[in-house]
């Protein structure tokens, strides 16, 4: 008997089959979000936002140059509740993330649990929310702001530093503990000479997003040239909306290049 070659196929029947029911019901699932989110929308709006964007954009231009004296003492508050916020960050974040670390947690059953969620709730909390919620407890001004930039960072700089000390080479700490080192010196000498590169890099590459972020927390009553943007916003003076848009985007523009040069220096 002669066996004929079968003809190859990249998926069988059945998998074309599957695959097709898939983006059927993928089609249908963006259908009907389609018509709950826009179940409420005024077209008439829609179709002269065009308009209405350059009737805003023809108002912003040019800029008000003169207002730039009043952006300075502001922009001096952005900056210093980004960099404090950063060093409240990294105070906390640091034996969190001690903590967290399989190879470092002096319990796993019990401190790594609760500062692996403390990893999680900081990073699932909005740097924005949290200024809310410092408002309304301490009231407008600085500290809310410092505050919430600071418990917004403990997640994002415990989460990577703890994977830095979970990735170290044990040959190194098995080295020092051979030694007859105690924790504290196999901590001192086998794990952290090995992180602070990367701890360094994640602390300025948080600063530089901190800058970002610090930005407009004064829309909800932090401080900073949000506040002055809140303002501006209110009173409908968009040349001054302008010029304060374009300081936010030459200070960003300046700590990324800056972030940039000091990891690179670093790593």
């Amino acid at each position: 008997m002669t066996d004929f070659p079968q003809t190859w196929a990249f998926r069988s029947p059945r998998a074309r089959l599957a695959l097709w029911f898939g983006w059927l019901c993928l089609v249908a699932l963006f259908v009907y979000c389609w018509q709950v989110m826009t179940a409420n929308t005024i077209w008439a709006f829609i179709w002269d936002a065009p308009r209405q964007a350059a009737d805003i954009g023809g108002r912003m231009m040019p800029p008000r140059l003169s207002y730039l004296p009043e952006l300075l003492v502001p922009l001096w508050d952005t900056l210093n509740m980004a960099t404090l916020g950063t060093l409240l960050g990294v105070i906390l974040a640091v034996p969190v993330a001690f903590l967290a670390a399989r190879n470092t947690s002096p319990s796993l059953l019990i401190l790594r649990p609760i500062a692996l969620f403390i990893i999680v709730a900081s990073r699932s909390i909005n740097s924005l929310i949290w200024a809310l919620l410092l408002v309304a407890i301490l009231g407008p001004g600085l500290l809310a702001g410092i505050i919430a930039i600071g418990l917004r960072s403990i997640g994002f700089i415990g989460k990577l530093l703890y994977e830095a000390i979970e990735e170290t080479d044990i040959r190194q700490i098995e080295a020092v503990t051979a030694t007859g080192a105690s924790p504290a010196q196999v901590l001192n000498y086998g794990i952290v000479p090995q992180i602070m590169p990367a701890f360094w890099g994640i602390t300025v590459f948080r600063w530089d997003i901190n800058i970002r972020e610090s930005a407009i927390l004064g829309l909800v009553g932090a401080g900073g040239l949000g506040l002055k943007l809140q303002a501006s916003l209110n009173t409908l003076a968009w040349p001054q909306v302008t010029l304060i848009l374009l300081l936010i985007l030459l200070t960003v523009v300046v700590s990324e290049w800056v972030s940039a040069r000091v990891r690179g220096a670093i790593i």
